[in-house]
C-alpha cells in the first residue's frame, strides 16, 4: 500500500479502470483484473491471477496463484481458492461460436474451500464452509459444510467451519476438535447447533 491508494498492487498488476478495489487488499505479480469487478477489503490475489469483468469477491478471499476468475463467478467474503482451480463459465464451448453475454453464474458461499486443481463447472453452487478437494470436478451443487473429492465430484461426508471433518454420532451431534463448536445433521443438512 502507498499514500495514494488504500490497497497494494505489484508494479507487474495489471488494474483496468472501472474496478472498485477494498481497503487492505494485496494484489501481486503479473495478475490481471479486469474492468467493472469488485473486490473486497483484505483480499489477496497471488501471482498470474486473472480476475475478468464484472466478477465480485467479498472481503478477505484468498485467491491462490494461476487462478482465473471468469465473468459469472461470485466469491462471498472468507472463500478460499486453491493454486490453479478452474472455473467455467460456459457449459458448451466452440471457438467459432460466439457466446458472450451467455455466461453461466457460479457462486461460492461464504468461507467455503476449493482446493488445489479442482474445477468448478459452471451454473452450480458451493455452499457456505464447504470443502472441495484438491483435484475433484464439481457438477453439480455442493450443500453447506459437504466435504466433495473425486472426478466427478461426491460428497463423503462433512466438514466444520475450522476446517475439520466433522464425525457425527447417532444422535447426529458432532464437535469440531480445534474450535470446539457443535454441529448438528438434521434431515440431511448440516447446521451449527
Amino acid at each position: 500500500m502507498n499514500e495514494t491508494s488504500p490497497f497494494f498492487a505489484h508494479e507487474t498488476a495489471v488494474i483496468d479502470p472501472g474496478c472498485v478495489i477494498g481497503q487492505g487488499t494485496k494484489i501481486w505479480h503479473f495478475t490481471h483484473v479486469m474492468p467493472q469487478c469488485k473486490i473486497g477489503k483484505n483480499c489477496n490475489l497471488g501471482q498470474n491471477v486473472v480476475v475478468s469483468p464484472e466478477v465480485i469477491l467479498g472481503n478477505n478471499v484468498k485467491v491462490q496463484n494461476n487462478v482465473s476468475i471468469f465473468t459469472g463467478v461470485t466469491c462471498e467474503d472468507d472463500v478460499f481458492l486453491g493454486p490453479s482451480m478452474v472455473f467455467t463459465n460456459v457449459t458448451n464451448p466452440r471457438s467459432a461460436v460466439t457466446r458472450r453475454g451467455n455466461y453461466e453464474k457460479t457462486f461460492v458461499k461464504r468461507g467455503a474451500s476449493i482446493g488445489a486443481n479442482a474445477t468448478i463447472l459452471c451454473g452450480h453452487t458451493i455452499g457456505s464452509y464447504a470443502f472441495i478437494g484438491a483435484g475433484t470436478v464439481v457438477t453439480k451443487d455442493v450443500p453447506d459444510y459437504a466435504l466433495v473429492i473425486g472426478n466427478p465430484g461426491r460428497q463423503i461426508g462433512w466438514m466444520s467451519e475450522f476446517g475439520h471433518r466433522l464425525n457425527f454420532d447417532k444422535k447426529g451431534l458432532a464437535t469440531c476438535p480445534e474450535s470446539n463448536e457443535h454441529y448438528e445433521l438434521i434431515a440431511g443438512k448440516v447446521i451449527k447447533s
